[in-house]
This record gives structure tokens, sequence and C-alpha cells, in this order.
């Protein structure tokens, strides 16, 4: 099959709408279920690109939660903690699948931007993420195979219309990308250039040790940040982008957005949000929406008088400033990534705050050496990797 008509482009009124194979070839994918859209269609080959990578990077499952052309969050199959099962609202008992694991912990960086989400694996798809994925709202998911088991799980979601897309792993794409935009057609090379812990040699502070975990958790910023809409951070801890801020015409609003997103996921690991008494039958995304007004300062919004009735069987206490600052104090161990260089210090000082330790940038900006000297105050590894990761 060389070409597939859609119901429409980005929006109904942009008619007609295909993809096709400009050279004549069959199109790398399948269709099992469902009728993806143009716009299921650039998130489904944007994430397939970016598990793809990442699982040749690391060795291990990958698997991204994709909204409008931008990972909400990436992850490798490290296995879930218990707190991760609560976070993550796995009723799954039993040890899960690497890739489910993967799945889980890519769709728990932000639980409120996946609503929604196209799923990406690296890996076939098995039981475990399709009982997972049942119970979320969620477009698609593309892969490069599915089990019968999973596929026959998948089928009945959205009273059976959802889009289950099969991709050839082996596909290379041209090495010439066209982008028609206005009538006039953009030509360029596409981003082959390979992430890999070769990149992370340049360690330009005087705290020069990085871990092996850390240095898995920078090529999972770098990746991810290869397939985000510029500009773009990353937050990673432990193989999982916990912040992702993408598209901001200021890089340090881009650190403030990815940290205020990480900040969240540690929240939703306070005692008191795993302790919440929602009420029995709530739909997962009111619970999730719930959690993000309470670890927040309209957190009135949600405890209000004939409000609280509505989500918890009795009033919670609220989560105070003072406690959530010293909750977010804890946080450590975290890696950030940039797709550019960090203009000043003020993006280190800003990720600090969520608990960074490591850093990955380009270098490059005529203030690198107040970067490196605000990283040296707080004793933060920072590697230098030369290379630019503009996604547009």
């Amino acid at each position: 099959m060389n070409e597939l008509e859609l119901k429409y482009g980005c929006n109904p009124n942009q008619k007609p709408s295909r993809i096709f194979m400009k050279d004549g070839s069959d199109l790398p994918i399948q269709v099992l279920n469902g009728k993806p859209g143009y716009i299921n269609f650039l998130d489904a080959f944007n994430s397939w690109q970016l598990v793809k990578e990442l699982k040749e990077a690391t060795g291990l499952p990958a698997a991204a939660s994709f909204k409008h052309v931008s990972p909400a969050g990436a992850a490798v199959g490290h296995p879930l903690s218990e707190t991760d099962r609560a976070m993550y609202f796995v009723e799954q008992e039993g040890e899960l699948s690497p890739i489910a694991c993967a799945y889980i912990r890519a769709r728990g960086a932000d639980r409120l931007c996946s609503y929604g989400d196209w799923a990406a694996l690296s890996d076939v798809c098995d039981a475990d993420v399709a009982c997972y994925l049942a119970k979320e709202v969620s477009d698609g998911i593309i892969a490069p195979g599915y089990t019968d088991e999973a596929l026959e799980i998948l089928k009945t979601k959205r009273k059976g219309s959802f889009n289950v897309v099969q991709i050839d792993p082996d596909y290379v794409p041209a090495e010439a990308e066209l982008k028609d935009v206005f009538g006039i057609t953009f030509e360029q090379g596409r981003n082959n250039f390979e992430i890999n812990e070769e990149l992370l040699a340049n360690v330009v502070t005087e705290n020069k040790e990085i871990p092996a975990a850390a240095k898995i958790d920078m090529i999972v910023a770098l990746i991810t940040l290869k397939y985000t809409q510029s500009n773009s951070v990353c937050y990673v801890k432990d193989g999982q982008a916990i912040g992702v801020g993408a598209g901001q015409q200021s890089r340090i609003h881009c650190t403030r957005l990815a940290g205020n997103k990480a900040d969240t996921w540690w929240l939703r690991q306070h005692p008191k949000v795993l302790g919440l008494p929602f009420a029995e039958g709530i739909r997962r995304p009111d619970r999730d929406n719930a959690i993000d007004v309470y670890v927040s300062d309209e957190w009135e919004d949600v405890l209000r008088d004939g409000e609280w009735q509505r989500v918890f069987t009795e009033r919670p206490e609220p989560l105070t400033r003072e406690e959530k600052k010293e909750w977010v104090a804890q946080l450590s161990g975290v890696t950030v990534g940039s797709d550019a260089f960090f203009p000043f210090g003020d993006n280190v000082e800003r990720a600090r705050k969520s608990g960074v330790e490591y850093i990955a940038e380009p270098g490059g900006s005529i203030r690198d050496d107040n970067v490196i000297e605000v990283a040296n105050k707080y004793g933060i590894a920072m590697a230098f990797t030369g290379m630019r990761l503009f996604h547009h």
C-alpha cells in the first residue's frame, strides 16, 4: 500500500489529507485497528523515532507518551516500585514486563498532559501494556508488533475504534526531508546524529563524576529533546523523563516549565497525596485532575465545600506551602538536558531547585563561564555535548 487517505488534516477544514510514499514504495506501516488521523501520524512517527533510538542507545525497552508532536513523557523499562504502582494507578498484580514498565513510567511523567496521548513502544506490545492502556484515555499506539492477546484487548478500546499501528522496525527513511510551508518547499538532511555515551565525555565542571545511571538519564533526556518541539528542556530521574518543557521562546521559561512539572511529579509521591481518600468509582482522569489541583497553589478549588464531596470520601488536609517546599527539597539525583546552550546561569539556579545534580547541554554560549561557575557553586557535574538538537 503506497498511500493512506485520512479523514482530514490538522483541522476538519483541511481537506484532502493523506500520507503516501513519494518514491512509489509501500508505506512502512499497517493500520491494524481504527482510523488514525493527520496529527495521530505526526505523533506516531515522531514517537517511534524516539523510542527506537532510545532502545538502540541504552539496550533497554523504551516507551513514550506523545501529545501534539511532543513527548509528555518517555522512559526506559526499569521495574516499578511500590510507590510507582500507587502513583500511576497500576491495578495489575505481579511483575510486569519491561516494556509495560517503560510505558507506565512514560505516561506517569505528566499524567495530566498524557490524557488522550499517542503511545509508542520500542518492543512488541504485550498483554501487560494492553491491559494498562485499556484503562487510560488514549488515541492510539505504534509498535513493531503485537501479541494476539494484546491486539484483542486493544481492539475493544473506545468501542472498537482505538488506533493500532504496526511499523516495520527495519524501515530506513530517505536522507533528505521535504516540507511544504505556504506553498514553498523546504529541504534538509534528516537528523541522523547518534546520541550515545561518547557524547558525554567533555565534562567541563570541577565535579567530573557522572555515574552510569546518570549517563543513561542524560541519554534519555537528549533523545527525548531530539523529538520535542524547540526550545526544550527535559528533567530525568531513574531512566524516566519527569518534566518536559516544550516549544517555549525563552530558555529559562523552558527550564522553569519542565522544573515545575518535575516538582509536581515528586509531590505526587508525598504521603498526603498517596493517602488521598478518593471516592469509590471516580474516573482516572478526574483523579489526575484532583491531584494536580491539590498539589498546586489553587488547592482550595478542589477542597472547597461542595467540591471535595464529589471527589473524596472525607475532606483531606491541604498540603501546605511549607510542606511542599520541604518535600521538593528532598528531591535529588536528577539530570537535566537542554536542546541548545544555556545562555545564562539562571537556568542552572532553577534546575538545582528541583534536585538536579547532572546537566547535559551543547555549550557554546558567550556566557559559558558563568554557567560553569554556577554549576560549580552547587557541585553539579555538567557535560558539554557540542550538538544542538532543535526540532520543528
